[in-house]
């Protein structure tokens, strides 16, 4: 046997031995991380939270374990919040809107037409200034890691198709049980009606709501199309997701175990947004295919409904403070350039 071979073998042989080892380099310790959310398994949310936990086994090498816990089995987003500032939970995934009680700089991203597009989500949402607002979130007992895609919000109705503000005039709309979107719609000339989304199908079913605004996924899962004519495609209000941390739990890993999980929320980041975007794409198609009328709200009526929500704007503005709104503001800009 050749020198060379000899050497190449016993090199070979050290490598294999090693690679089980590598991990051993950095600081990790075995780790089991509940990680809660909301919707089911075979969800947008499911499939990412599946791909994180993946991740960060590879990356662990095996120790640091991901228990996916979906279908709001751990409780609501309010519940995990207050599980993660207890320790008494790991991780989770939520809207950023069922944060604002907590940190009440989250209420920016509930501004009307505030996004013309997903490409300027994203630019914002992982720029400065999304950084910003998530790491208010520490001094409550949290840390955010990274912003998933809940969507763009859109409008239904069964009076007529909203070409311009004025179609508004008059139509029962459900909306969520929140101000910002109560006073958005009764600015813009809708008769606002809170209303559970529980009790939201049967509402339109029985005419007491005339319409209701949701992302396509939303409107096409809940069979919306049933009961609902018109559909306009507004994207009045883009919502994100986003994953928290325990911070009391957080500041007991070592840096390895936290670069691990920080690593594994871009990737599943990036993988989410693609996921729900193509899942979107496709329920458009498929409400169309139900029959659903849609038409496309333009952009100079969008900017007429942006400009009549002023005094809703000043509000968010005052709420979450005037240098962050600017900051927003000029984020915005810079993303439209």
């Amino acid at each position: 046997m050749s020198m060379f071979r000899r050497t190449l073998i016993a090199a070979t042989a050290v490598a294999a031995f090693a690679a089980p080892f590598a991990s051993f380099a950095q600081d990790i310790k075995p780790r089991l991380i509940r990680f809660g959310y909301g919707l089911n398994e075979d969800s947008n949310q499911g499939r990412a939270v599946k791909l994180f936990a993946q991740e960060v086994e590879k990356a662990s090498g095996g120790k640091m374990k991901v228990r996916a816990i979906g279908a709001a089995a751990l409780g609501s987003d309010v519940q995990m919040q207050q599980a993660l500032i207890g320790g008494a939970q790991e991780m989770m995934v939520g809207s950023t809107a069922t944060l604002v009680g907590i940190t009440k700089e989250m209420a920016i991203w509930d501004t009307p037409f505030l996004f013309n597009n997903a490409k300027e989500a994203d630019t914002v949402l992982d720029g400065p200034v999304g950084q910003k607002v998530m790491d208010k979130l520490q001094e409550k007992g949290l840390v955010g890691l990274v912003y998933w895609e809940n969507g763009f919000r859109n409008l239904t109705n069964n009076k007529q198709p909203v070409a311009k503000l004025e179609d508004l005039n008059g139509i029962k709309l459900r909306v969520m049980q929140n101000d910002v979107f109560l006073n958005s719609f009764k600015t813009l000339g809708a008769n606002a009606i809170p209303l559970p989304f529980s009790e939201l199908f049967t509402a339109l079913e029985t005419k007491t709501v005339d319409g209701q605004e949701n992302p396509y996924n939303t409107i096409l899962s809940s069979k919306f199309y049933e009961v609902q004519k018109y559909l306009t495609v507004t994207n009045h209000v883009y919502s994100p997701w986003i994953v928290t941390v325990s911070k009391k739990w957080w500041d007991g890993l070592s840096k390895d175990e936290q670069k691990v999980l920080a690593d594994a929320a871009k990737k599943s980041r990036d993988f989410e947004r693609q996921d729900t975007r193509a899942e979107a794409a496709k329920a458009l198609g498929d409400l169309k295919a139900k029959g659903m009328q849609v038409n496309e709200l333009s952009p100079a009526e969008a900017n007429r409904m942006r400009e009549k929500l002023g005094a809703v704007n000043a509000s968010i503005a005052a709420n979450v403070g005037e240098a962050l709104w600017k900051d927003t503001q000029a984020a915005v800009a810079a993303a439209r350039k």
